[in-house]
Formats: structure tokens, C-alpha cells, sequence
């Protein structure tokens, strides 16, 4: 009993720091219209800055500042934003797959920054010895990650109620009007470039914080962690729940994460052996299928966004 909980424990906390980027992705594909494939990268922007400002000190690596775990969590954030800045400045002119196609380019150099400068990032071993803050806090695994999990349920809940809140702003009904139509939002006198850039970075500052907390509860970081696969896994876990909808973001997480883990245990202890080497391929083929299933039978997801209607169609249906 006492292993199922602590499964149900480490399982919940992986679901909701993927959710908390899924929330990013949401923002900005969902309520924007923002094509962003490259998550794995601003993930791994963020989860590395965790890593430099809170871990421990390092022969030859840069960092080990030993800062408290809320400045690695706000520094990953910010340093996640920049880049987005930076990225968003360059490919502002972009928009639908020549996006896309930018930003996986870019995601692609990050993981191989990250691969081979080992004087910032420790190279293909990299970096060890990230703090996890319930350790000083409480004793045995199962307080430690069940403490870890409140934190996590309490990021992920601001994270949440701040997109909420964002999306529901005349700013955020500016984002679903670019979305639609970004000439008639032009006509209007808004700055659709401008608009587009704000978002894109605060659904990069929300993919950074993910990879904060990421790193921070595994304890370890490396350039394997932020494969495009990633990005195929996050992207999946919107589209089934229900893109335009952060609840429905949510829930595609818990879903996606939840099918994942259990056709990695199904393949460890049922697929022979002599072919369990394709494990992962098997688990990305598995994936693939549910996304092409829900965008035939349900694009929309599980969860769909919430269409408004106005007060005299409601009238006129009365």
C-alpha cells in the first residue's frame, strides 16, 4: 500500500510540472495562435539555470551559487523569458509552420549547446547534486516527495489562476481576436507583433519554471532530458486535452504522463526481452496513435475551449 501511494506521489508530480508547461504551450498555441515547437528547448533553458544557480560548486563548471531554491525557481523564469525575448525578436515576421520549423531549429540548438559546452552545463555527464528543498524539511522519501507535491500543486495552481486570469483581461481577448483575425485586430488599432511577443515569452517564462521544478526533484540534469520528444509529448498532452482551455491542459497531462509510464512498465515486464531495447520507440508510436485518434474523432480534445455566447443568442434559444 505504502508503495502504491509513493508512486501515486512521484507520478502526480511529474504529471503537474509537465501541466505547468502544457499551460505555457496553451497560451500560446491555444489563445494565440503561436506554433511553438520548440518547448524542450525553453524547458531545458530553465531547468539548467535551476541547476547553475542552486547546485552545488564544480571543478571546472560554471555556477554552483548555492542560491535558495525560490531564486533558482524566479531565475529560471526570467532567463526562460529572455530567451523567449530573443527568439521572438528574431522570428517576430513568422507565423503557423515557418514557425514552427524556427523554433524546433532553435530547440535543437539548445540541446546541443547543452550537449557540448561543458564548461556551463557540464557536457554529456551534466550536473549533479541539484538541491531539493524538502530534504531539510522532512525525513524518508515519501514526506519528502509528498511535501514536494504540495509545492508543486501550489506553482502549478498560481500558474493556473495567473493564465486564467490573463486570458479572461481585454489583453487576453486581444490574443483570441490575433488568433481569428489578426488584420481586423490591426484595423482596430492594436500591435498584433507586439501582442504575439508577450506571449510567446510568458509561455516560455511558465516552460522554464516546469524545468526548474523538473530538475529540482530529480536532482540531476542532462542534455538527454530535452529531446524532441519532449515537445512531441507536451504538444500531445494539449492537443488531447483540449487546447484553449487550461483545464483541459491539465487533464491532458494527467492523461498523456499517465499512458506513457504504463506502457513503460507494460514493455519492461511484458514485450520479450530481446526486443524491450525499442521500449521507447514503442512508447512514441503509442502516442502518436492516440494523438492521430483524438484529431480524427475528437480535435477538439477532451476538454474543448469554451465558446461564449452572447446574452441575445442565449435569449433567442430560450
Amino acid at each position: 500500500m505504502i508503495g502504491l501511494v509513493s508512486y501515486l506521489v512521484f507520478f502526480l508530480i511529474l504529471s503537474l510540472i509537465f501541466g505547468i508547461a502544457v499551460l505555457g504551450l496553451n497560451l500560446q498555441w491555444g489563445f494565440t495562435g503561436l506554433f511553438n515547437a520548440g518547448v524542450a528547448g525553453f524547458i531545458g533553458i530553465g531547468a539548467y539555470t535551476m541547476a547553475i544557480l542552486t547546485g552545488p560548486s564544480r571543478d571546472a563548471v560554471f555556477g554552483g551559487f548555492e542560491l535558495p531554491f525560490v531564486i533558482g525557481l524566479i531565475g529560471a523564469m526570467v532567463v526562460s523569458g529572455i530567451a523567449a525575448l530573443a527568439v521572438g525578436i528574431v522570428t517576430h515576421k513568422l507565423k503557423h509552420e515557418y514557425l514552427a520549423v524556427a523554433t524546433f531549429g532553435i530547440a535543437v540548438t539548445i540541446q546541443l549547446v547543452c550537449l557540448n559546452w561543458e564548461y556551463l552545463t557540464g557536457g554529456t555527464l551534466g550536473l549533479i547534486g541539484i538541491p531539493n528543498p524538502t530534504k531539510d524539511l522532512a525525513e524518508g522519501p515519501l514526506a519528502q516527495n509528498a511535501l514536494f507535491l504540495c509545492i508543486v500543486i501550489s506553482l502549478g495552481l498560481i500558474t493556473f489562476i495567473a493564465i486564467e486570469n490573463i486570458v479572461k483581461s481585454p489583453w487576453g481577448r486581444m490574443l483570441k481576436a490575433i488568433r481569428e483575425d489578426e488584420i481586423a485586430s490591426s484595423s482596430l488599432g492594436k500591435d498584433p507583433a507586439r501582442i504575439r511577443l508577450e506571449a510567446f515569452v510568458l509561455g516560455c517564462m511558465a516552460m522554464g519554471l516546469s524545468g526548474a521544478l523538473y530538475v529540482s526533484f530529480i536532482g540531476y540534469v542532462s542534455p538527454w532530458d530535452f529531446l524532441p520528444i519532449l515537445t512531441f509529448q507536451i504538444w500531445t498532452m494539449l492537443i488531447v486535452g483540449g487546447s484553449a482551455n487550461n483545464r483541459g491542459a491539465l487533464l491532458g497531462a494527467l492523461i498523456v504522463w499517465g499512458v506513457w509510464t504504463m506502457s513503460g512498465y507494460v514493455i519492461s515486464n511484458v514485450v520479450p526481452s530481446e526486443i524491450q531495447a525499442q521500449g521507447g520507440a514503442m512508447q512514441a508510436i503509442l502516442i502518436g496513435l492516440i494523438l492521430v485518434v483524438m484529431l480524427l474523432l475528437r480535435p477538439r480534445g477532451l476538454i474543448g475551449e469554451e465558446l461564449q455566447v452572447s446574452r441575445h443568442a442565449r435569449s433567442l434559444n430560450d
